[in-house]
């Protein structure tokens, strides 16, 4: 059996966004039941030179929604970074869902030998298809969307590695 490039991608974001969208809510009944402002969650860090769980999530988002639109050969729609709370936070997790869910296998099967350019370090990179979602977006995703797992649970919220896994198929 064949791996598409859609199938390595679209799904994947879109259950593991399903899955941080859990986790976002289980830090928000967290932070009502003790009373904590939401604000020290949303700003919190693993380190000082670390981004914002905000940032985290906003990063997680746009690799997510901008590597589909990029494999199937299209812009993708831009967002602000403008999100305060939990609650606008799980939202723009529900609009890249939503963005995702409109992108078909058609659009992105194909993709692995179509040259991307992005910016890494400053300076433009040229990928293939298949080399910026297996070595750059995926990597890139899974790396924000863990450290916004990790800065929640080192803060206390009570989440595990099922949260973050989600339901097996």
């Amino acid at each position: 059996m064949t791996l598409s490039m859609y199938q390595a991608s679209v799904p994947v974001f879109v259950k593991m966004l399903t899955n941080l969208k859990g986790v976002l809510q289980k830090a928000a009944a967290y932070a009502q039941a003790r009373k904590i402002d939401e604000a020290v969650l949303v700003n919190a860090r693993l380190y000082p030179d670390m981004l914002p769980l905000s940032k985290q999530i906003q990063i997680a988002s746009d690799f997510a929604r901008s590597t589909a639109a990029r494999l199937g050969g299209t812009e993708p729609p831009s967002y602000e970074d403008n999100e305060k709370t939990l609650t606008e936070l799980i939202a723009r997790i529900d609009r890249t869902i939503e963005f995702l869910h409109t992108k078909k296998a058609g659009e992105i099967d194909g993709s692995e030998a179509r040259e991307i350019v992005r910016p890494v370090r400053g300076e433009p990179h040229k990928f293939s298809g298949l080399n910026y979602l297996l070595q750059y977006a995926l990597p890139n995703f899974f790396f924000h969307t863990t450290t916004a797992y990790a800065i929640l649970r080192h803060n206390g919220v009570e989440v595990g590695k099922q949260d973050y896994l989600g339901k097996m198929d």
